[in-house]
């Protein structure tokens, strides 16, 4: 055996390629909890956004009015709605957090999915709170939980072994 086939160890050694820099698999379980739940409510909004007749789901008050958010002009973007691109972000999350969840580039991928659904998110709230004047439980319900993919994922990405 020559010295370059005996490992290295201590702190200045580099990590190599294969060194493990993924989070904990239990947060990415987390993150991905959090999206299918996401996903899940996205569906229940987009079902919502397509019905034909005036529903008493989630309406509790003029000021807490689901139909009338997720039926305004501000559903959509460019023609897709506002509910569908959520799941797809969701889904986008959920597929890193477990298919992808071995990459070393997944940590901040997530963060920069979620903070973007998130950053998004924000926005739809503000315009329910300024422009519609009425909250959509199911909006919240979202707003929250790609909050929550933020932290984790923030938290994924403060866990990965740094390179020196």
């Amino acid at each position: 055996m020559t010295p370059r086939d005996v490992p290295q160890s201590g702190p200045s050694r580099p990590l190599s390629s294969t060194a493990k820099t993924v989070a904990h698999p239990r947060l990415m379980l987390a993150i991905s909890l959090v999206a299918l739940a996401g996903a899940a409510v996205s569906s229940i909004s987009l079902y919502h956004h397509f019905a034909t007749s005036t529903t008493s789901f989630c309406n509790f008050s003029e000021s807490f009015n689901c139909d009338l958010v997720n039926r305004s002009t501000y559903s959509t973007v460019l023609g897709v709605p506002v509910a569908l691109i959520g799941i797809l972000g969701y889904l986008l999350i959920f597929a890193l957090a477990t298919i992808y969840r071995d990459k070393a580039e997944t940590p901040i991928m997530l963060l920069i999915a979620s903070t973007g659904g998130l950053g998004f998110a924000l926005y739809l709230t503000y315009i329910e709170k300024f422009v519609l004047g009425a909250w959509c439980f199911l909006c919240l319900t979202s707003l929250t939980l790609i909050f929550s993919a933020a932290v984790l994922s923030g938290v994924a990405v403060a866990k990965v072994p740094r390179r020196r």
